[in-house]
């Protein structure tokens, strides 16, 4: 035979298995399609602590909403992470999450006044974050122009957990026991020094007293947003004052409910018991409102938040999107609270089905 007609049959031999070979590889390929960055979402989400009962509900939220967001040409991961109230740890879970391969955060910080090192750690590996619920200091946020926060104004809610108050007590519910044309109050306040505590605290009393409600101030008692610390606190509080105290203002749903359990400990005439508000909205806060053992809370929209995270996070990874999210200066999401009183407390809490 002719060495040519070999050779030439030898070369179309060979172009047949390369051919056999692409196509092989190519079906392979379309069947175990991998993502790209841009079409694989991996979300690190870093909070503070378990124990706060509103940042469990919108943990919760949160997850519900990233997981919506998954389709056929986006594939999303969340990995979550808490701190147990401390940034030592916090800033060891996001180096530990940025390793993991998340392509952005989501962080609920242990300390706004430090988050430097979490920063740094992102701008390093330019990994973008959304700050949510507890806001860094101004100084902070313009570290790195890819730092965003998400949350809801403390100042707001201060103001309208005063109006609610006031209404209250011009409403001639009886909290004036004494009937000395005062009322006597304490406030239980979340961390020392803390920007939204003293926010909520200040613009609460300042609210009452342009109302025109006379107040005279008994104590203060620092009870980092737990229940159980609330309970101690009011505790002590009830042993100094006695029945004296007309209402208590706490600065979240969690502390108001501590002092109610001290009353409750105490076993203190109905009589003698004052007027609880309570900021955030937590199930069993709107539960304590409807069955009219708080007067009245201040809703902190977790889900209008939770949907807000997850559709930022979403564009900075996608490329698409941010065009129509609503910032203040450019970085900042804020979701209005609302009030919550027993006549609208259905609105907000649903009642389980037994």
């Amino acid at each position: 035979m002719d060495d040519r007609i070999i050779g030439n049959n030898r070369i179309a031999w060979f172009e047949i298995v390369v051919m056999v070979c692409f196509c092989a590889v190519f079906l392979c390929a379309c069947g175990n399609y991998q993502p790209s960055g841009a079409d694989r979402m991996q979300v690190g989400v870093a909070y503070y602590d378990q124990s706060d009962t509103f940042l469990s509900q919108m943990i919760e939220c949160l997850k519900g909403q990233f997981e919506a967001l998954e389709t056929e040409e986006l594939e999303v991961t969340v990995m979550i992470r808490e701190a147990a109230g401390s940034q030592r740890v916090q800033d060891d879970q996001v180096k530990e999450l940025i390793d993991a391969g998340c392509n952005v955060l989501c962080v609920n910080l242990v300390d706004r006044a430090d988050p430097s090192e979490i920063i740094d750690l992102a701008r390093e590996y330019n990994v973008p974050i959304i700050f949510f619920n507890r806001e860094p200091v101004a100084e902070d946020m313009l570290q790195w122009e890819r730092l965003y926060y998400v949350g809801a104004d403390a100042e707001q809610s201060g103001i309208m957990q005063g109006e609610l108050a006031a209404g209250a007590i011009q409403a001639g519910r009886q909290i004036d026991r004494n009937k000395d044309g005062k009322i006597q109050y304490v406030v239980l306040e979340g961390e020392p020094g803390h920007q939204d505590a003293i926010i909520r605290t200040e613009s609460a009393v300042n609210t009452l007293k342009q109302k025109g409600v006379s107040l005279e101030k008994l104590s203060c008692g620092i009870a980092n947003w737990n229940r159980a610390q609330a309970q101690n606190r009011m505790m002590q509080m009830i042993s100094q004052h006695q029945n004296r105290i007309e209402l208590v203002l706490a600065n979240n749903d969690d502390m108001a409910l501590g002092a109610i359990d001290a009353y409750k400990k105490l076993n203190v005439t109905e009589s003698a018991i004052p007027a609880f508000f309570g900021i955030d909205g937590t199930d069993v806060g709107l539960k304590a409102v409807a069955d009219g053992l708080m007067s009245a809370t201040v809703y902190n929209d977790k889900e209008g938040q939770s949907a807000e995270i997850a559709k930022l996070a979403a564009a900075l990874i996608t490329g698409t999107g941010m065009e129509k999210i609503k910032f203040e200066n450019q970085r900042y999401i804020y979701l209005p609270y609302k009030k919550v009183t027993g006549s609208n407390v259905k609105e907000y809490h649903k009642e389980e089905e037994t």
